[in-house]
């Protein structure tokens, strides 16, 4: 059993850096601390990129700690050149005030923001304000150009270009942690992998400014066992929001993941006590589909309620077995011997498309979906992680279903 919250968080796999483990594992050892995590509004919804960091919080708060959301309603009008090939698409005060407020009824999903608890906070409170000169005594005399320049974040963009807006970003970063230190006795920001050297910025600047201690501490991406990015489909990225991703989606995404990453996902996206996640790692095949659906269901349950997770449930249980769509769900039955065949050509063979050039035009126009994902790429062979129980369902069009099931005999 972990000895401290920052064993637990590290068996479950959120730690990638710290600034300084030791003295971060004393400020978290007793309840009482202070960290906050700073999510800019570049969208009108939170996405499951911000979820791990969410559950990083709660995993905090519920150990005795008061988190603080930090809404970047300030920053959000420079936009974080991190992790960026070319320069955000600048938001005006409108669109970010909105999204800010979209944010802020999304935070409650995983965190308890009454009386005490925990603090949603808004850096436009303190950086719209902001004089110009006197930001720049302060604040700009306190960083080194010629460091800057060897953050991560600005290597990657010198030689496309990076706009003395975007390069200020570093410097308000910083300040809303000094910002933060001095009013709520905040001393660890956490933030994703691609935060490091902003946070760094920050806890250097209130050892100067305040000679005061402050660390900071970094989340994995949620990535897959191949190191991609995971959140993302090709409609876009996987939102908390149910008018932008369906939960019934929402749903099928994590039910349809890689048997790789299932693991993974369940450490870092459900509160199942580890020892449950150790034993479902030694299964295969059948039974960590079964292990799939019980991820899908937590993270559906927690994101859209249990009455969303489980008509999720029930209606894919539906679609792939049939029920009350069999009259409307005709059945091809596939052989071991197609599992190369490429979908379109399955798809051809079957007569459910006329011809592959008609199936590569659905597919162009986003008129094939795989378990309810669009198809686009016309070489697509099924894999593993598209069948439950043996079997996968093609949608053409809006209505059409067919069930295309693998008969092991």
């Amino acid at each position: 059993m972990p000895d401290s919250i920052y064993d637990v968080l590290l068996e479950r796999g959120f730690i990638e850096q710290v600034t300084n483990e030791e003295e971060v594992r004393d400020y978290l050892a007793k309840p009482g601390a202070t960290f906050y995590v700073g999510f800019d509004p570049t969208a009108d919804s939170l996405h499951v990129g911000h979820f791990v960091q969410m559950m990083a919080m709660a995993h905090l708060q519920r150990a005795g700690h008061r988190p603080i959301a930090l809404l970047g309603g300030g920053t959000g009008m420079i936009g974080d050149p991190s992790d960026r090939t070319d320069m955000r698409k600048l938001m005006n005060i409108e669109t970010i005030r909105h999204n800010v407020e979209s944010f802020k009824k999304q935070m409650g999903i995983l965190l308890d923001f009454s009386e005490g608890r925990a603090l949603m906070l808004d850096n436009a409170e303190w950086l719209i304000p902001l004089n110009y000169i006197e930001f720049i005594r302060e604040i700009g005399s306190q960083f080194s150009v010629n460091r800057m320049l060897t953050a991560e974040s600005y290597k990657q963009r010198l030689e496309r270009g990076l706009t003395f807006l975007e390069f200020n970003y570093m410097l308000l970063q910083a300040y809303d942690f000094l910002e933060l230190y001095r009013r709520h006795d905040c001393k660890l920001q956490i933030g994703g992998n691609d935060q490091w050297s902003n946070i760094i910025a920050g806890a250097d600047l209130i050892r100067r400014k305040e000679r005061g201690q402050a660390w900071g501490l970094t989340l994995a991406l949620l990535t897959n066992a191949a190191g991609e990015k995971m959140g993302k489909t090709v409609g876009g990225a996987v939102w908390l929001d149910a008018d932008k991703f369906k939960p019934f989606d929402f749903y099928q995404y994590w039910r349809n993941i890689d048997d790789a990453d299932v693991i993974r996902c369940l450490k870092l996206l459900t509160f199942i006590p580890m020892e449950q996640i150790n034993e479902y790692a030694k299964l295969e095949g059948q039974g960590l589909n079964k292990v799939k659906e019980i991820l899908a269901f937590e993270i559906t349950k927690t994101v859209h309620g249990e009455k969303s997770a489980n008509e999720a449930y029930k209606s894919a249980k539906a679609i792939f077995s049939g029920a009350g769509m069999a009259e409307n769900m005709p059945e091809v039955i596939l052989t071991n011997a197609d599992r190369q065949t490429p979908l379109l050509e399955l798809l051809t063979e079957a007569k459910i498309i006329p011809s592959k050039s008609e199936g590569r035009r659905l597919m162009a126009q986003g008129g094939l979906y795989l378990n309810d994902e669009p198809v686009t790429d016309y070489d697509y062979v099924l894999k593993d992680a598209d069948l439950t129980d043996g079997a996968a369902i093609v949608r053409k069009g809006k209505k059409r279903y067919y069930r295309l099931f693998f008969n092991e005999g």
